[in-house]
């Protein structure tokens, strides 16, 4: 009778590309059966992360390949490729899914996401691959700067241009506006600010238009669909941050109901609000969801209809900064934002960040 296998794989570079490796945890009826994990040289996050699966897979063929398999991944990219739902336009990505493919029987190994903290292990090995490669040999010379060549290469890249929504009842007192129940509306300022930004984003010439499926956002995109002709494609991936027991609530308000909270969640970007999310956790998203952009549209103009708190952390996570960078960026409603992505090697670049000039007379 053929075995049933579970393998959790993950990868890592410091930096994208920079030195990466993978780790990869093989376990049957519960119990670790391989724990592999390596240095692959210069690479992406994403090229560390099919390294891990094809090292598992490998592994489990040689023990039966006859055997079934589910595999964990936190990569929403690898997931989605190798379950066929997003096509990989780049050759390198197409050949290492090959290689996976063909390392064990493909109609016998089925892919699910899980999130990060589920993939502890896996993500240790990898770091441990890491720590190992360079303990015992001088630390190598890492390129840091890949944009300089890569603006004077032939490779187009994904546009992505980020809109915040317009105004709302919430917005001129800054409160708490998340995913919650309130869900306000534009107000009249807000539907005249969403009709200026749409004519702007009208000239970019758009290919596709993608919105946060929230009121503010919907409204919003509806200002751009109509001056562009294009279909709106809602994503909850776009949401904004949830603020759970806050939501609705002014700064002021929360720092008088919740006195240790509030200070916690303004001293660091992990602190998550009861029933909400922080912004170290909602980054995970938005790294997916930059992922996906570029994987699903290479080297198209998209116009992604969202919120301040996304914006902010695409920002962040575009340039490199820390977590806490988010802390001293800040998007205003129906400004525009802009982001290239590199499909080959998913590197990025802010190309721009909250413009209003659309605004002036």
């Amino acid at each position: 009778m053929a075995r049933k296998f579970k393998l959790t794989a993950d990868g890592g570079s410091r930096g994208n590309p920079g030195p990466a490796g993978y780790g990869a945890v093989v376990t049957e009826n519960g119990k670790i059966v391989a724990e592999l994990f390596d240095v692959i040289g210069i690479a992406t996050n994403n090229v560390a992360e099919y390294s891990g699966l094809l090292a598992g897979l490998s592994h489990i063929n040689k023990l039966d390949p006859a055997a079934t398999v589910e595999v964990a991944m936190d990569s929403k990219l690898v997931v989605e490729q190798m379950s066929g739902r997003w096509q990989i336009k780049h050759a390198d990505m197409r050949d290492l899914a090959k290689q996976c493919r063909a390392a064990h029987d493909p109609s016998l190994v089925k892919y699910s996401w899980i999130p990060r903290d589920e993939n502890s292990h896996a993500d240790r090995l990898a770091n441990k691959a890491l720590d190992g490669g360079s303990a015992h040999k001088t630390e190598p010379q890492v390129q840091q700067n890949y944009l300089s060549e890569r603006l004077r290469s032939s490779e187009v890249p994904t546009m992505l241009y980020m809109v915040r929504h317009g105004e709302t009842i919430l917005t001129p007192l800054r409160k708490f506006s998340g995913t919650g129940p309130i869900n306000p509306e534009l107000t009249e300022k807000g539907l005249s600010q969403a009709a200026a930004v749409a004519k702007e984003i009208a000239k970019l010439k758009p290919e596709v238009l993608i919105a946060s499926p929230l009121m503010r956002t919907t409204q919003t995109a509806q200002a751009i669909a109509d001056a562009t002709g294009l279909e709106i494609n809602f994503d909850e991936i776009w949401f904004e941050l949830s603020f759970g027991d806050w939501d609705g609530l002014s700064f002021e308000e929360v720092k008088e109901k919740f006195p240790d909270e509030y200070q916690a969640w303004l001293n660091s970007s992990s602190y998550a609000p009861a029933g909400g999310e922080s912004y170290d956790q909602a980054g995970i998203r938005v790294e997916e969801a930059l992922e996906k952009v570029a994987a699903v549209y290479p080297g198209q103009r998209v116009v992604v209809v969202t919120h301040n708190g996304v914006i902010k952390l695409a920002a962040q996570i575009a340039t490199g900064a820390p977590t806490e960078a988010v802390f001293h960026i800040d998007a205003a409603p129906c400004s525009i934002s802009s982001i290239s992505i590199w499909p080959s090697d998913g590197l990025r670049a802010l190309r721009s960040l909250n413009e209003t000039g659309h605004f002036r007379p």
